[in-house]
């Protein structure tokens, strides 16, 4: 089993971590600015604080913390809290933040196109962090069982870690997080299904999340051809782990959808025709897509 080892973590981290514990990162300075100390405050109220977050360092180390303590049961699930919910997360004054259209074209090649690779999947982890944390407290008025917001806040928590590896890469490569433009197109995922939890469901874990899994592959296999092993191992712990970011929002997407009576392949098919803007496209990652809970006749359709 392959494993890699973050100058950031300062540990050994598995490829394989559908069923491993995680492991603590190192911390950061200042880490612990938003965790509070009361165990009477709610999960929402910790969502919430890590969403609003504007240092990415300190955001990642939040989330796990939230994490982590939960796991030790110093937190509940209430989400009764008196202050209403935030449109947009926190954010960082790097990186600017462009139009999907007016993004420069990335280098394919070379130091400076491995930079803006990982520099854009870094971008894509950052925003995973918030999407898991705002699905945490924005559904308020769906009440799920105890087991949804442990798993969320667990892929929370593993977005963190990709987040923290990318970065930690990117500073031995001489650059770091904000050192390139990105774009805002991922977080209109959130704004298009912040009304709907399984519309929410069906188009981040279950369309953005498992398009990850088509194209992960391909960039491993291209990186180790150019003989940036470390970068490759990080993007084979991020793989594993999309399996059970995809498996998880399919679980609940059909819990949902059994909740309500409803069928979960046409409701799926129904939330992609509205909410999301782009196509499904091939090629597949089928087995991967199988293994995470998301069958062939899901997202082969017409539109």
């Amino acid at each position: 089993m392959k494993k890699v080892k973050s100058k950031k973590f300062g540990e050994k981290l598995k490829s394989k971590t559908t069923s491993q514990k995680f492991l603590k990162p190192q911390k950061l300075a200042e880490a612990n600015l938003f965790t509070m100390s009361a165990i009477q405050v709610s999960l929402r109220e910790q969502a919430r604080n890590v969403l609003l977050c504007e240092n990415a360092e300190k955001k990642a180390q939040c989330a796990f913390d939230v994490f982590t303590s939960h796991q030790k049961g110093e937190h509940n699930t209430s989400l009764l809290d008196t202050e209403g919910w935030p449109e947009r997360p926190g954010r960082p004054e790097k990186p600017e933040l462009l139009d999907p259209r007016d993004m420069p074209k990335r280098r394919s090649g070379g130091h400076a196109g491995r930079i803006g690779l990982l520099h854009a999947l870094a971008h894509i982890e950052l925003n995973a962090i918030d999407l898991a944390f705002d699905l945490l407290g924005r559904y308020e008025n769906t009440p799920m069982p105890e087991e949804f917001y442990f798993d969320w806040l667990r892929v929370g928590a593993e977005e963190a870690k990709h987040f923290m590896l990318l970065q930690g890469r990117l500073k031995s490569l001489g650059s770091s997080y904000g050192a390139l433009p990105a774009h805002d197109g991922l977080w209109e995922a959130a704004l298009n299904t912040a009304h709907n939890l399984a519309a929410r469901l069906a188009v981040v874990p279950m369309v953005l999340e498992a398009r990850g899994l088509d194209v992960t592959p391909q960039m491993i296999e291209k990186l180790t051809k150019n003989g940036d092993k470390e970068s490759a191992d990080i993007l084979e712990v991020i793989y594993e782990d999309e399996k059970t970011h995809v498996a998880i929002g399919s679980k609940w997407f059909s819990y949902l959808c059994q909740k309500q009576n409803k069928d979960p392949q046409t409701q799926y098919q129904n939330y992609v025709q509205t909410y999301f803007r782009g196509d499904i496209k091939p090629p597949f990652n089928k087995p991967a897509r199988d293994e995470a809970g998301l069958p062939e006749e899901f997202y082969i359709f017409a539109r």
